[in-house]
């Protein structure tokens, strides 16, 4: 289990609210780095603080297999604050996790040492079983109780996880099979163009999402499944969110009204067909997108597009949980503190 320095115990006060412990989590991504900060309240627990930021770790990764000097900057300066809100929280259990980007790179081992040096957080460079694990967890609570399958997916900036999972009538769930398809906004991005995607660079990438996909696809017989009405969607990502906030029309991100949301697969389409007519400039002054993510956003869309090739249902629900919730979920069970 990863610490932290010096972390205060006791009892914590914010905004007049006593609470204990305080647990925290970080999920250190391709392109964003997360913090949660919670309190249990069974059989969940209370959110106390959160903090994202946009550190671009993956930046350039895919070629040369190495955490480039600015992008490791980024997200040092990121997680001394992640570092000084957990203090501040009265943390007193907590972790961290790594995930894409640190698995491919050849530094990651001498980074996550200088992250523990300069901040005091201990990190985890987690597997991409343990990584689908997670984000399973943390979606149980949007899993239907309508027995059949569930195909959940979680788009991140490395990389796209992709679980078969069947559900019983009391919505228990029996993961089945899953896949780690080494195609995320970042890279997918980089490669095919930032700046200016037309129709045919987006319907390659589709396309190229698409073949990658298709092995799971066709071992799960997703296809057919689907036909008989049997599978429910379910996405968890910063792709299927903003896409949420953009279809409801949202002047900023308001996770009360995303998380849980479903989406009809023509609205979707409608809120792709609006940002493939933007520019860069466009899409990053969009709401729900922002300065940072105008440039990867329609890679997302075309690893979605692909997901909902394979996967025909016609709908699906969006997630805005992931890592950091599996891992508060996990530690709090751990010590017994929710059921």
């Amino acid at each position: 289990m990863a610490h932290i320095d010096d972390p205060s115990g006791g009892d914590m006060s914010i905004s007049g609210i006593r609470t204990s412990p305080a647990y925290g989590a970080i999920d250190l991504g391709t392109n964003n780095c997360r913090l949660l900060v919670a309190a249990p309240h069974d059989p969940s627990f209370r959110v106390l603080d959160s903090y994202s930021r946009i550190v671009r770790l993956g930046e350039g990764v895919a070629e040369s297999e190495r955490l480039s000097d600015a992008a490791m900057a980024r997200t040092i300066e990121a997680l001394r604050i992640c570092a000084a809100r957990l203090k501040k929280s009265g943390v007193t259990r907590f972790r961290g996790v790594a995930t894409d980007a640190c698995r491919r790179a050849d530094n990651a081992d001498r980074f996550v040492t200088r992250i523990a040096e300069e901040t005091g957080l201990a990190l985890d460079i987690i597997s991409t079983a343990e990584e689908a694990r997670l984000a399973l967890d943390s979606c149980l609570p949007l899993v239907e109780k309508t027995g059949g399958n569930m195909l959940l997916f979680d788009i991140g900036g490395g990389s796209t996880e992709l679980l078969w999972v069947r559900t019983d009538t009391e919505g228990e769930p029996v993961l089945e099979d899953w896949t780690s398809l080494g195609l995320g906004v970042v890279g997918l991005a980089e490669r095919r163009g930032k700046k200016a995607i037309s129709e045919r660079i987006f319907g390659d990438m589709v396309d190229e999402v698409s073949a990658a996909a298709a092995p799971f696809a066709e071992a799960c017989d997703i296809a057919r499944s689907a036909t008989n009405g049997s599978v429910q969607l379910l996405g968890t990502s910063g792709t299927v969110t903003t896409v949420a906030g953009l279809h409801l029309g949202l002047p900023r991100y308001d996770r009360a009204r995303v998380d849980g949301l479903r989406m009809n697969f023509d609205d979707i389409g409608d809120v792709i067909d609006r940002l493939l007519a933007m520019n860069s400039d466009e899409r990053a002054q969009t709401p729900c997108i922002g300065e940072g993510r105008g440039d990867v956003v329609l890679a997302g869309c075309a690893i979605l597009r692909a997901i909902m090739n394979i996967c025909p249902v016609g709908s699906l629900r969006a997630a805005d949980r992931g890592l950091r919730e599996g891992i508060l979920l996990g530690m709090m069970r751990t010590d017994r503190v929710i059921a």
